[in-house]
């Protein structure tokens, strides 16, 4: 028998707050993250602007010494927002849930981007005697995962996913599938990024991919006109699904319901998407028919991949209209949080899915920042600039990613 599936926890670290509580607020708000690149002053970098997270202390989010010490800076920001996730929901591996039907699913598009480049240099300037012997485990984008799933007693299903830009969302996803059909009672699920680095930031510059822009606060303007790249972010998401039936056995607040996913692949290029939007359509409606969506009775609420490049805002915008018809299309409501964390790469679906279920439970739709010149092709409702009350019954969050992958989790509103 299939079960239901809920959201009973949720933990971030992002470029606009290290507790989701400042994240919402910051992002209903429209307050902007994005800020002058600190830390590489000496590097000629070909960009100036990202979405760096602020004041991070790992001690305040559950990491004693060895876990500083031993974890690159990504898997810190993995284990603090699962720590915040795990303690908003009440779960406890052997309490309240059985090891063994405890499982986590953490994914980073890149890993340990700043300890491959340390132990590089050790490697070229000292000799590979001088090489950590925990480079590896510290490196390898599965130890997010496997470190939490240590720290938490999570002896069930375990499964890092890999899909650049999607991570986050397809964890998610696949997370959700894995609790329907009866392989776990609850996952942990989500993913995590830090490659803000003059390396990472050089390899997506001189691809042509990052924005330009010499004003934070008009660098990441999703379907603007005048957009021009995308800008850098890092932090993580982490959200707690579990079955309906342990979380009420147990009395768990439920933030929402999770009805739906889609995944398909572009197949057509290794960074550009299909430019007439029908994979990433196929994604979509595969999330909104699983949900039962009904455009007559639903409010629908969209937590666009709205990256801000020139190729990627214009394909959503017609991926979302074949997905559901012009007509449905543009009774949504549809925003970009990246307006204002930048992307966060492996971390974004994860962080967004959470801005979405946030969405449904409170009543209200985050806006898009910076869209004061909309593109005539970019032509839906993006709730530009200011927040909006809304009754949204369901939301959908989109992630596209590097090599084609196209994912997309539905959340219904959740009622006893």
């Amino acid at each position: 028998m299939e079960k239901r599936v809920v959201i009973t926890g949720v933990g971030a670290i992002t470029p606009v707050g290290n507790h989701v509580e400042d994240t919402w607020k910051n992002l209903v708000e429209g307050n902007c993250g994005i800020d002058f690149i600190k830390g590489y002053e000496n590097y000629e970098l070909p960009v100036r602007v990202a979405g760096q997270v602020k004041d991070f202390k790992p001690e305040e989010n559950g990491l004693e010494k060895n876990d500083i010490r031993r974890n690159d800076i990504y898997c810190q920001y993995a284990l603090a927002a699962a720590y915040q996730a795990m303690q908003d929901s009440g779960l406890v591996s052997g309490e309240n849930v059985a090891p063994e039907r405890l499982g986590v699913y953490i994914g980073s598009g890149i890993g340990g981007m700043h300890t491959f480049f340390n132990e590089s240099e050790k490697l070229l300037n000292e000799g590979v005697r001088r090489i950590s012997p925990l480079f590896v485990p510290m490196m390898i984008s599965n130890i997010a995962s496997g470190n939490v799933a240590i720290k938490y007693n999570a002896q069930g299903v375990c499964l890092p996913v890999v899909t650049a830009c999607a991570t986050g969302t397809h964890a998610a996803g696949e997370a959700y599938r894995a609790i329907k059909h009866g392989y776990a009672d609850a996952i942990i699920c989500g993913g995590s990024e830090a490659c803000i680095h003059p390396l990472a930031i050089g390899g997506f510059a001189n691809s042509k991919a990052l924005s330009r822009s010499e004003d934070p606060k008009k660098a990441s303007i999703p379907f603007n006109v005048n957009r021009n790249g995308f800008v850098m972010g890092e932090g993580a998401g982490v959200l707690v699904l579990e079955s309906l039936e342990n979380a009420q056995k147990r009395g768990a607040k439920i933030y929402a319901e999770v009805v739906g996913y889609g995944n398909s692949c572009d197949a057509h290029h290794v960074t550009a998407p299909s430019p007439d939007g029908v994979p990433a359509a196929r994604a979509i409606k595969q999330s909104l028919d699983e949900a039962g969506f009904d455009a007559e009775k639903d409010l629908l609420y969209i937590n666009a991949h709205g990256t801000s490049t020139p190729l990627n805002d214009k394909s959503e915008t017609a991926a979302i209209k074949l997905a559901m018809g012009e007509d449905a299309a543009r009774k949504a409501m549809i925003s970009s949080t990246k307006s204002m964390t930048g992307h966060m790469l492996g971390a974004t679906g994860a962080v967004e899915l959470i801005a979405a279920t946030l969405t449904v439970k409170n009543g209200v739709v985050v806006p898009t920042i910076g869209l004061d010149d909309p593109d005539p092709e970019c032509d839906l409702d993006y709730v530009p600039n200011v927040a909006r009350k809304a009754d949204v019954t369901i939301a959908i969050s989109n992630s596209l990613g590097f090599g084609g992958h196209n994912s997309c989790v539905a959340l219904r509103k959740w009622s006893e």
